[in-house]
């Protein structure tokens, strides 16, 4: 289970460079969907099944729509590919400072701390996830308005990004 996990969390690793160092709508898209696979797994593995199922659906359902978008606007008739001599450049870069913070932060993480919430599972009646699923939505909230907002705001400041000068989808391509 250490494998896989750190299988995972090194797939995470790699996507979140690859997302940010790539210029290209496209290929970033892509990027995301490895993130939140991985990420899924992740939560997974440590006992988060129906948190994990929330996560791709919704990031997956809601936040795609918005790069869809942005990669129509911003149609370019030759990508940056991940290939390319500039962004394989910056994703090492990134790569480098991951590998430093992790050397910097090495000292106190083991794998006997890697405990899923259903590790102690003979103490409790309920899976380890649905108790922080009733805390979300109990006394989470106005969190979860507020997160709606926030998205609902990375919606129309990607758009407007993407948009440019021009009347965004109105213009002649």
């Amino acid at each position: 289970m250490v494998y896989i996990m750190f299988l995972f969390l090194l797939g995470l690793v790699l996507g979140l460079a690859a997302v940010a160092s790539n210029p290209s709508p496209y290929f970033a898209a892509l990027g995301l969907v490895v993130v939140a696979g991985m990420g899924c797994g992740v939560l997974v593995g440590h006992g988060g099944s129906f948190l994990s199922l929330v996560l791709f659906l919704i990031y997956l359902g809601g936040m795609l729509v918005v790069f869809a978008y942005s990669a129509a606007l911003a149609a370019e008739p030759y990508p940056e590919t991940w290939g390319s001599w500039p962004v394989l450049g910056v994703m090492l870069v990134y790569l480098g400072v991951a590998v430093v913070t992790a050397g910097a932060f090495w000292g106190g993480w083991y794998e006997g701390s890697w405990v899923s919430a259903d590790e102690y599972s003979e103490f409790t009646v309920f899976r380890g996830d649905m108790g922080g699923v009733a805390l979300m939505y109990s006394m989470g909230g106005g969190l979860l308005v507020l997160s709606a907002w926030v998205l609902l705001l990375t919606l129309f400041v990607v758009l407007e990004l993407t948009r440019g000068l021009s009347r965004g989808a109105l213009r002649a391509v």
